[in-house]
């Protein structure tokens, strides 16, 4: 699928999330499916009808800056899928790229995550995991260098019973994979990832179907570890400058609280086993 097919399927699907009221048309009339009609999202845009349906039927690979901001208004679109809009909008893409080569960390930033006293990995734009320090290791079998962080949270049972919010954790992967997505849709690595859980997920179906867009910089993880019990962490994700997508992920803490105890713990159980 190339993006003007891409920008044909966000826009219907967006559509579908909006109910009339959403956008203060009342008395919509009965409808046979939720969401807003295509004559009514044209309207709304100051756009003519015909016009819209060549956008969604990806025939139009022309939408000018103007309407896709009127249309990003219209669906009720927040700064990221606004972006993640424009994108679909770029150039037609002419061929498939290939899956390139496992990304290096720089050397120094492997000394850093190294030295950090709190669980961190480091994953590439597709959510593969590069790096990862003892600590992280400790926190999942899952943050080994080689293992695909998406693949994991929906296809691995334990990983999904470490979640005590998977439900809240897989929405936000999904949301932000789409995201990451909308500079390479011609990443064949991406393209048999999605196409592998769309077969083996009815979650990431369903989650995938919404075409929900977010990149998240941090937030709360709320787990159930094995060995320490309940854990809940703050996870900040910070972009590696001089990369193409590289995310350090650490997680922490608050001080004192019966987490940090149990992730000092979690810390005294890897070095013994380290040892």
């Amino acid at each position: 699928m190339d993006n003007h097919q891409a920008l044909g399927e966000y826009l219907r699907a967006r559509r579908a999330q909006l109910a009339p009221e959403d956008v203060g048309i009342i008395g919509g009339g009965r409808r046979r499916v939720r969401g807003l009609r295509r004559e009514e999202v044209a309207i709304l845009a100051g756009i003519s009808a015909d016009y819209y349906v060549r956008l969604e039927q990806g025939r139009n690979q022309t939408p000018s800056s103007q309407v896709l901001d009127a249309l990003a208004a219209v669906l009720r679109l927040d700064a990221d899928s606004t972006a993640y809009l424009h994108a679909l909008a770029g150039p037609p893409i002419s061929a498939r790229r290939p899956v390139g080569k496992t990304e290096r960390v720089p050397a120094g930033t492997l000394q850093f995550l190294d030295a950090l006293p709190m669980p961190a990995l480091i994953h590439d734009r597709r959510f593969t995991v590069l790096a990862s320090n003892r600590m992280g290791k400790a926190l999942s079998p899952n943050n080994y260098a080689g293992t695909n962080l998406l693949r994991a949270v929906f296809l691995d049972a334990d990983e999904r019973q470490l979640h005590r919010d998977w439900s809240r954790v897989t929405t936000d992967a999904v949301a932000g994979i789409r995201a990451a997505s909308a500079a390479q849709f011609d990443d064949g690595f991406l393209e048999d990832l999605v196409r592998e859980l769309t077969v083996e997920s009815e979650a990431f179906r369903r989650l995938w179907a919404r075409h929900d867009v977010h990149l998240r910089t941090g937030g709360t993880s709320l787990l159930d570890h094995p060995e320490v019990g309940p854990l809940d962490l703050r996870h900040e994700k910070l972009t590696i400058s001089g990369t193409n997508g590289q995310t350090l992920v650490a997680y922490h803490a608050e001080p004192g609280s019966p987490s940090a105890d149990a992730l000092q713990l979690l810390g005294n159980l890897a070095a013994a086993e380290q040892r």
